[in-house]
């Protein structure tokens, strides 16, 4: 072989990976999103409008922002069910999916609920005919009522819940309490069997209002058509007396004992471990989302065990919660529970590395610009941005890209220097609570309802 072949190849194919290198790069920090063109009805509904001549179909997504954070109390699912009932009808998504080559959905979260409904372009008066009939004449009979929550119930009785869900649910209530973010999106089966027809004629009243909810409209379709028929149907949505603020009791401190959420016949354990977080709107949203990074890569790192360890940051209108977890064989539940604390610890004491910075910068990026490519994406990034009333795309961009090693220990003494931590571990108690020692509390869950037992190992014979 020639040598001189040999290295000119060699020279050639590194020469190509920087070029790539640079292309992403650039197509990273060159990313935008495209703006809506900005109305509103008489009853106050924004409408966020995008006009793509030449697409044939149209995309449709309604947030109402008032979400299960605003359920009854003692009443957890009250608005999940009210969003089950805006189209009670079944045929009603088989009609958008066969004749319209679209599909309808309704979801609900802490913060709103959403509906999404796409179609052909020609069909666009149909498919805000669907909406207007959704909220201007919610069909809240006593029949749809109680299709509804037997639908709902059926749903959780028909699959069990995993390990995980387990545990993901004890540790928010661990650390919430009674807080809304403590109970799940959908109530648990308990809670939903209490709400009643009142309940949801109630929850549409306050909270199923135009004034509270932004629409965006993106697809083939000229801007006074589609205003048009806004107008004509959407019109006619009475907006609420009364916006309800976002505001409730900031959550006590959890117990710091350890709760062991006892499921026999599991041969791992679901560790655990949470603190408070950051609302979604908080200046050091950005550095949390990139700190959660690092620390994912630092937990798998330490996690000898398994490669189920994750990190999640999970942010809603108001501060959510900063969540550690793994899968680990029982004998290292408590290794794991150490393990995790020591990471929120270095987390302050051993600062990012720039490397580190680096690799969680590259990925928060390489999502935005995914969120400025697609449809939906673009969709829910603009109904963020009204939600939560955050600073311009290109802004939040900018933000990440100049995330200093500084900024990073600034959010994580935030999280972590005087942090109250609930720490759940599900699993097998008998095996659990010999390797996590006397300091633990107990819980055993009998379906279908959940009945917390307190006990004091210490006060045992």
């Amino acid at each position: 072989m020639n040598p001189s072949r040999h290295l000119n190849g060699t020279i050639l194919r590194l020469l190509c990976l920087c070029l790539a290198t640079v292309a992403a790069s650039a197509k990273i920090n060159g990313q935008s999103l495209q703006e809506p063109t900005r109305e509103q009805l008489l009853n106050r509904l924004n409408v966020l409008f995008w006009q793509r001549n030449g697409e044939p179909n149209v995309f449709l997504k309604l947030r109402v922002q008032s979400g299960a954070a605003f359920d009854l109390a003692g009443k957890g699912g009250t608005m999940a069910l009210l969003g089950d009932i805006l189209f009670p009808d079944p045929s009603t998504r088989e009609y958008v999916a066969e004749e319209l080559g679209g599909r309808l959905e309704v979801k609900t979260d802490y913060d709103a609920i959403d509906i999404t409904i796409s179609g052909k372009a020609s069909e666009y008066e149909r498919m805000v005919e669907f909406l207007r009939t959704a909220l201007v004449t919610t069909q809240l009979t006593p029949e749809n009522v109680a299709k509804a929550r037997e639908s709902r119930i059926k749903q959780m009785t028909s699959r069990p819940r995993s390990a995980s869900e387990i545990a993901d649910d004890a540790v928010a209530a661990r650390l919430f309490g009674r807080f809304p973010y403590g109970h799940p999106t959908g109530g648990s089966l308990e809670t939903v069997t209490k709400v009643d027809r009142a309940d949801l004629l109630l929850a549409r009243e306050r909270f199923l209002n135009p004034d509270s909810s932004t629409l965006v409209v993106i697809g083939g379709i000229e801007k006074p058509r589609a205003m048009r028929a806004l107008r004509q149907l959407l019109g006619q949505w009475r907006k609420g007396d009364q916006i309800v603020p976002a505001t409730f009791r900031p959550p006590d401190a959890p117990d710091a004992r350890v709760l062991v959420v006892n499921q026999n016949g599991m041969t791992s354990a679901e560790v655990r471990l949470a603190v408070r977080g950051l609302a979604r709107s908080d200046r050091d949203y950005a550095s949390a989302l990139l700190l959660s990074l690092i620390a994912r890569d630092r937990w798998r790192a330490a996690m000898t065990e398994t490669s189920s360890g994750f990190v999640r940051n999970q942010s809603y209108a108001l501060p959510g919660m900063f969540l550690i977890g793994a899968s680990v064989p029982p004998a290292s539940a408590a290794k794991v529970v150490t393990a995790a604390h020591d990471l929120m610890n270095a987390l302050i004491s051993a600062p990012p590395s720039q490397s580190e910075i680096e690799h969680a910068r590259n990925e928060v990026l390489a999502d935005l610009g995914r969120q400025s490519s697609q449809t939906e994406s673009i969709a829910d990034a603009w109904l963020d941005n009204e939600s939560y009333k955050l600073p311009p795309f290109g802004e939040q961009v900018s933000t990440v890209r100049t995330l200093t090693a500084a900024d990073m220990h600034r959010v994580a003494v935030r999280l972590f220097k005087v942090a109250n931590v609930a720490s759940v571990v599900v699993g097998n108690s008998g095996e659990l609570k010999a390797n996590l020692g006397s300091t633990v509390e107990l819980f055993v869950e009998a379906p279908p309802k959940q009945v917390p037992v307190s006990v004091t190992p210490a006060s045992k014979p």
